[in-house]
């Protein structure tokens, strides 16, 4: 089949300079939602029809798969397919979606298309307890014979509740001859696509509908009000999704995933948590409240308490995060690693049973097993122009305070004295202190304030 996805609208209520289908839900773009959606459909191609906000749609979404076609100026839903004739295949269907309908399912839309087959058209239609302001759907008998808009509908008509979702699936040569037909004799002048259902009754097409399982795949965003509206049905739908999988949720209402969050058995995820691109909780993991994870992978049985920042960093089996850890990028620590409150960690390896449990930095760092590091050390990484690596060997122990100048290499076993500055290798197996020897002073007062 042809996929055309109508994306061109400004989005006014937006209240916005980007362009309403390049607005985010759940991290992507709305129309990002609507590719996805009918790439699962493999269809023959997809064209994206664009005009408000310039090329800011193509050059955000280009890919090789999409073709896209630019409408100038915006005349109309009917006007926009027009855009994409040149694109289309008449030996199969084409599909009509919109760029801010983001939550249709596959589902939904093969049942739309198994309705229509090769030679009807068919119309995603809905029930709905309140139809004000949709367009009604018509029939005699079970055929829809045509749709009615609220303004020009009757008494009885506006009694309908079967509406009209506006997506579409309608053979592509009869398609491009209703098209051609199309009047812009209206208030607005614009060409509705919506005429062509009394073109297909003027030619004996069969006119069919199927509809979803769920209202809200049929809703669309025009204001930030109803963005936010969807973004919380999403998430609403995502969390339950965990829920059966056997993830505990201390409140399904309090978690926001922003890509693909995978979970074993035994996950129990708190309040307050954002999950952002590629993350993967294994069996037995524990996630506290208020924490953000993007692109991360945590092995079983781990502990990430509250409040953390993990982004693009892998934690080991049984390790402990936080409250309040930072795991920047190229973070991977081994098995039962101990990372404490105010502890950052960057582009650096930490080996297994390693604690560094209070108010450190450790940046381009190798570290072994069993290291134990102080409060208040930092590896300084960093000339101003360059960066540097720290070397920190199995069975160091770092006293508090103690800065690490790379590039230095700290060998096996070695013990660095509280306060120490490394400049220089330390030595496998030895204390190495670089601190001046205490001294006290005799006689010595403290200043006292004169009086005025």
């Amino acid at each position: 089949m042809n996929i055309v996805i109508l994306a061109a609208g400004m989005g006014k209520r937006m209240q916005s300079a980007l362009p309403k289908v390049l607005h985010p839900l759940a991290g992507k773009p709305l129309l990002s939602h609507v590719i996805d959606t009918a790439r699962a459909l493999s269809p023959s191609s997809i064209c994206v029809i664009y005009g408000h906000g310039g090329d800011m749609v193509p050059q955000k979404l280009q890919s090789d798969n999409l073709a896209f076609a630019r409408q100038e100026p915006q005349l109309g839903t009917g006007h926009a397919v027009m855009q994409a004739l040149p694109q289309l295949r008449d030996d199969v269907p084409t599909l009509v979606l919109y760029g801010d309908v983001p939550l249709t399912r596959v589902g939904s839309l093969q049942r739309l298309l198994d309705t229509a087959g090769d030679d009807k058209l068919s119309i995603l239609t809905v029930d709905m307890d309140d139809p004000t302001g949709y367009g009604r759907i018509v029939r005699d008998q079970d055929r829809i014979v045509r749709i009615v808009e609220q303004k020009d509908a009757t008494a009885d008509e506006r009694a309908i509740t079967e509406v009209n979702t506006g997506i579409m699936v309608a053979p592509t040569a009869r398609l491009r001859e209703w098209l051609s037909t199309l009047s812009n004799d209206n208030a607005q002048g614009e060409y509705y696509l919506t005429d062509i259902v009394a073109r297909a009754v003027a030619d004996d097409v069969p006119v069919v509908s199927a509809q979803p399982g769920a209202v809200w795949e049929t809703l669309g965003v025009n204001s930030k009000v109803q963005l936010a509206e969807l973004e919380r049905i999403h998430q609403r739908n995502l969390a339950y999704q965990l829920l059966e999988q056997g993830v505990t949720l201390a409140d399904p209402a309090r978690i926001d995933i922003r890509g693909s969050l995978v979970c074993g058995r035994d996950v129990t995820i708190d309040v307050g948590c954002v999950f952002e691109g590629d993350v993967t909780l294994a069996d037995g993991v524990t996630v506290g409240a208020n924490c953000v994870l993007r692109n991360a992978r945590v092995a079983e049985g781990a502990v990430i308490k509250p409040f953390c920042h993990i982004e693009d960093a892998v934690i080991g089996a049984k390790s402990m995060i936080g409250p309040y850890a930072r795991l920047r990028p190229g973070t991977e620590l081994g098995e039962d690693v101990h990372i404490g409150n105010f502890v950052e960690v960057k582009n650096s390896q930490i080996a297994a049973h390693s604690k560094a449990n209070h108010l450190a930095y450790v940046g381009d760092s190798t570290v072994g097993s069993r290291v134990n590091i102080g409060a208040g050390t930092i590896t300084c990484n960093y000339d101003g122009v360059n960066k540097f690596r720290t070397v920190i060997e199995d069975d160091v122990f770092i006293g508090s305070d103690t800065q690490l100048v790379a590039p230095v290499t700290v060998g096996r076993g070695a013990t660095l004295g509280a306060g120490t500055t490394l400049t220089a290798n330390a030595p496998a197996g030895k204390l190495t202190v670089s601190r001046t020897r205490q001294t006290t002073i005799d006689g010595w007062k403290r200043p006292t304030k004169q009086p005025k």
